[in-house]
């Protein structure tokens, strides 16, 4: 049984429950019948040469789309630019309909989609600012706020942030905090001091080098203290005034006393003499009112 090759696509494309006219042109007009050259010149096909010849063709008919575009059901579609989507697919005769993404979404690259992404918040509650807006053809790009560092990276967006750690006194900043990474501390040596604001621990100021004298040494947090150097001269004379001053106080304490005691005695013996005088009047006046008595 021979069957001639022009039957067998009118045959396929008359049965459209199976496959599509469409289908059946482009299987005629696209595939490689090379191999059947030979053949098709006699214009005659044996079953077994039949059913090669439509297993090749079943084989080499899965349908795949160039890079530069995307595939539908039954299509090859040409991709959407960057900062649009798909708002219609191609068809037949018709090409790729795309719309421009609108304001809060992306497309950053060529795409078959038919939405934008959603750009991405910069959430001050999650301690971000904008670094990078976003655009119709990128997304936007975050960073920490300032005194922070960032903890979560995704696709090169920084997502949660944290602050940068805070160095205490006797300790100095050894690297500072950048966006990226934490602040470093380290702790000073002996000798020296931080507060823990300084990028270097500082030496101890050396009281005798300015002839000052140390009033109080310095630890890893604070500096010396220093003050003017006391003479001997100077300490006799702050003695000889303190001394000066006790005795005259005594002095003056005991002027008082014995002033005050002075005068005390001085009231007494006033009050006794006052009393005698009168008593001595009293006595007179009772004598002076006695009766005189007649002599008989």
């Amino acid at each position: 049984m021979f069957y001639h090759i022009d039957d067998i696509f009118l045959h396929l494309q008359l049965n459209k429950s199976q496959f599509s006219v469409r289908w059946c042109l482009q299987i005629k007009n696209n595939y490689n019948f090379q191999p059947y050259e030979m053949i098709w010149r006699r214009k005659l096909l044996t079953p077994a040469t039949f059913l090669i010849f439509m297993m090749n063709i079943f084989s080499g008919q899965t349908l795949t789309c160039h890079p530069t575009e995307y595939q539908t059901e039954n299509e090859c579609c040409p991709l959407c630019l960057p900062g649009r989507h798909v708002q219609r697919d191609c068809f037949k005769e018709r090409v790729t309909s795309c719309r421009r993404c609108r304001n809060g979404t992306f497309m950053d690259k060529p795409t078959g989609h038919k939405e934008c992404y959603p750009c991405t918040n910069c959430d001050a509650g999650l301690v971000l600012k904008v670094k990078t807006s976003c655009t119709t053809t990128s997304d936007a790009v975050c960073e920490p706020l300032d005194g922070f560092y960032c903890i979560d990276v995704t696709e090169n967006n920084c997502v949660a942030a944290q602050k940068h750690r805070i160095c205490h006194p006797g300790q100095y900043i050894k690297q500072a905090g950048t966006a990226s990474t934490d602040t470093v501390c380290s702790d000073c040596s002996a000798g020296t001091f931080s507060n823990g604001t300084f990028t270097s621990c500082q030496p101890h100021f050396q009281c005798e080098s300015v002839n000052l004298q140390l009033i109080k040494a310095g630890n890893a947090s604070t500096d010396a203290e220093c003050g003017e150097k006391s003479s001997n001269v100077t300490v006799a004379v702050i003695i000889i005034c303190v001394l000066l001053l006790v005795f005259l106080f005594i002095t003056a304490g005991l002027v008082y006393w014995f002033y005050f005691r002075k005068k005390k005695m001085c009231l007494r013996s006033e009050k006794n003499t006052s009393s005698v005088v009168l008593s001595q009047e009293n006595a007179d006046e009772e004598e002076s009112s006695e009766p005189l008595k007649t002599i008989p």
